[in-house]
């Protein structure tokens, strides 16, 4: 199993309450990895991403995705190998940041940090008045 594979079972592992469905696409490139559904009954769309470094790779099609589609859809990295003290692994950003987080990396400042933060940010999708 690859570490993205592992990353989704963590993310199943601790976050129980959602619905999520992995969707395997080599038709439509630059489709998410995850199609979540929260407590709310709203959907959105994950896109996960390993790395042993602060860079993280988005293809094009990634890219284009995300700026077509910049409202419910999100980012969460998962940083392998050493950190700073007080530093989550996980990070978490609005799929709308995309440009950024490609060309930041993870010195970009996260939505979110931690897998419990990660869930509070999704169960936002669709509270939105």
């Amino acid at each position: 199993m690859g570490p993205e594979a592992k990353f989704y079972q963590q993310i199943k592992r601790n976050l129980k309450e959602f619905s999520f469905i992995r969707i395997e696409n080599s038709s439509l490139l630059g489709t998410p990895d995850l199609l979540v559904y929260n407590t709310s009954g709203h959907f959105c769309t994950v896109e996960l991403k390993v790395t042993k470094s602060k860079k993280l790779r988005f293809s094009p099609h990634q890219i284009a995705f995300h700026s077509r589609h910049p409202d419910n859809t999100f980012i969460i990295a998962k940083t392998l190998g050493p950190l700073p003290s007080n530093t989550s692994p996980i990070s978490m950003y609005h799929g709308s940041r995309i440009r950024e987080l490609a060309a930041c990396g993870l010195a970009l400042e996260a939505d979110a940090c931690g897998l419990d933060a990660c869930g509070l940010l999704l169960n936002q999708v669709g509270s939105e008045a």
